[in-house]
C-alpha cells in the first residue's frame, strides 16, 4: 500500500448504499481512500464496515446547501487533497405531470442539481490548487429519452448532462476531467421488486434493451473506476451510458 501522499482521496455522495455503495465498493478495494457521504448514520457505518480500512464515513445532508462548503474544507483538513468527486446523491418522485407542486418540483432539483453545483464548486477550488482531479456525474436514462411520470427528475438528470459539459470545458484546461454515467435498468432488490410487480414496464425495459438483463451495480463500479483513472485521461465531458443497449434499443 502507497502511503497517503500518493494515494488518491475519493468523495462519493450518496455512497451508503445502492449504485453509490457500489462506486465506493470499487474505489476502496483499489486502493484508493473514500469518503462515503450520506445523511444517516447508521447507514453509512455499516457501508463503512463492509467496504473496510480505505473507507471514511461522513454525514453531510447535501440539500442543506449552506453546509456545504465547510464540509469540503473539512475533508481537505483531514485528508489534505480531493482528486475524485462523485455526484451521486439523489432523489426520484413518481406523479402524474399535473400533480406535481411546486415545492415537490423544486425538491428534487435542489437535490439531483443545485447540490451537485454547489458541492463540484467547492471541491473544484481545491482540486486547482492540486492542478488535477476527476469529477463524475450520475445522468439517467430519463436524460436519454422521455420517461413518464417523473417530471422533475427527467429535469433534473437532462440538466445534469449540460452542467457536465460546460463543467468539462471550463476546467479541463486546468486539468480537471468531468465526465457523467448514465446507467441503464440496473439490478437492486427495489428495482426488481417493482419490476416484478409490473409485467408490463418489466416487458418495455427487456425488450428495449439489446442484450436483454439487467446490469449489475458492479458495472456502474468499473465505469466510475475506469473513468476516475489514468486509463481515461484524454476523456473528459462524455455521458458514458452503461445500460446493455438501452439508450439506443427499438
Amino acid at each position: 500500500m502507497s502511503n497517503q501522499q500518493e494515494q488518491k482521496v475519493a468523495i462519493v455522495t450518496g455512497g451508503g448504499s445502492g449504485l453509490g455503495k457500489a462506486m465506493a465498493k470499487k474505489f476502496s478495494s483499489n486502493g484508493i481512500t473514500t469518503i462515503i457521504v450520506g445523511r444517516q448514520i447508521e447507514k453509512l457505518q455499516a457501508a463503512k464496515d463492509e467496504l473496510g480500512e480505505n473507507c471514511f464515513a461522513m454525514v453531510c445532508d447535501v440539500t442543506n446547501l449552506g453546509s456545504i462548503p465547510a464540509f469540503v474544507d473539512g475533508i481537505v483538513q483531514k485528508f489534505g487533497r480531493i482528486d475524485i468527486l462523485v455526484n451521486n446523491a439523489g432523489i426520484n418522485q413518481k406523479k402524474e405531470f399535473t400533480e406535481v407542486t411546486d415545492e415537490e418540483f423544486q425538491n428534487v432539483l435542489t437535490t439531483n442539481l443545485t447540490s451537485v453545483f454547489v458541492m463540484s464548486r467547492e471541491v473544484v477550488k481545491q482540486m486547482l490548487k492540486q492542478g488535477s482531479g476527476s469529477i463524475i456525474n450520475i445522468s439517467s436514462m430519463a436524460a436519454q429519452y422521455g420517461l413518464p411520470k417523473v417530471i422533475a427528475y427527467s429535469a433534473s438528470k437532462t440538466a445534469i448532462d449540460g452542467l457536465t459539459r460546460a463543467m468539462a470545458v471550463e476546467l479541463s484546461p486546468k486539468g480537471i476531467r468531468v465526465n457523467a454515467i448514465a446507467p441503464g435498468f440496473i439490478y437492486s432488490d427495489m428495482t426488481a421488486k417493482a419490476l416484478d410487480s409490473d409485467p408490463e414496464r418489466k416487458a418495455k425495459v427487456f425488450g428495449r434493451t439489446p442484450m436483454g438483463i439487467m446490469g449489475q451495480p458492479e458495472d456502474i463500479g468499473d465505469a466510475a473506476l475506469f473513468l476516475a483513472s489514468d486509463a481515461a485521461k484524454y476523456i473528459t465531458g462524455v455521458v458514458l451510458p452503461v445500460d446493455g443497449g438501452n439508450s439506443i434499443g427499438f
